[in-house]
């Protein structure tokens, strides 16, 4: 197992104190070398709570809490800050992806077909959706296909698997959930190759938590024509 690739799970949460023990307890079982980097991002419901207490019980699990949300993008700049794993892939903290397949995910690594792995939802074995949610998705994903010459079936996919190496050097600046058109502009910029994996997706609706708006959905545009002409810093 010390040879494997060493994986930092980067959860970051928002009031999720319904669904983030599950979630934990869900990494924590997978059959991987990893560690948990969990990010309280302001919440004003129990998760902190929650997240201390794995961080007290468990080696494999560290917490960290902003006193001010900042969104999920200030989230994962905080935990990339503190990993240590030779891997990262993003865990968001409810029950809509599976932890039973990180291994699915590095598995084109261990074979050295890739670097950089993404989870295709691919909405076709999945719980029930908005059909405007799932058009959304499909939009923005078209939209980095044309504007970075590329194809790709899921860019808005929580599970973007990479060397934390390479997460550092995207200095990303998303505050909230356009935070995936950046990574997904900045890796391709930096002339990534993106190897996807079909993965399972259960979808929650907006009474369970769901956060995304159509609004998120004009941001991403944005940011992917914002990204278009992006310049790796090479002096930082």
């Amino acid at each position: 197992m010390s040879e494997e690739p060493f994986l930092s799970v980067l959860v970051p949460a928002l009031n999720e104190g319904r669904t983030l023990a599950a979630v934990i307890d869900q990494v924590l079982a997978v059959r991987e070398p990893l560690e948990i980097i969990l990010v309280d991002d302001g919440s004003t419901d129990d998760t902190w709570a929650i997240m201390a207490g794995y961080a007290m019980r468990h080696p494999r699990v560290r917490a960290y809490k902003h006193r001010r949300n900042g969104g999920k993008g200030a989230a994962i700049r905080t935990a990339l800050r503190y990993a240590r794993g030779s891997y990262v892939i993003i865990q968001d903290a409810d029950l809509e992806y599976e932890p039973t397949e990180f291994s699915q995910l590095l598995e084109p690594v261990r074979r050295g077909f890739a670097r950089v792995v993404y989870g295709t939802r691919a909405f076709a074995s999945h719980a029930s959706y908005s059909y405007w949610y799932v058009i959304g998705n499909r939009a923005v994903t078209t939209a980095v296909n044309v504007l970075y010459n590329v194809y790709l079936s899921d860019m808005e996919t929580c599970y973007k698997l990479m060397p934390l190496d390479v997460a550092r050097s995207l200095h990303l600046e998303a505050r909230g959930f356009e935070l995936e058109p950046e990574v997904t502009a900045k890796l391709l910029r930096l002339g990534h190759r993106i190897y996807e994996v079909p993965i399972t997706y259960r979808a929650r609706s907006r009474a369970e938590g769901k956060k995304l708006t159509a609004m998120d959905g004009l941001r991403a545009f944005g940011t992917l024509v914002k990204y278009r002409r992006w310049e790796p810093d090479l002096d930082g």
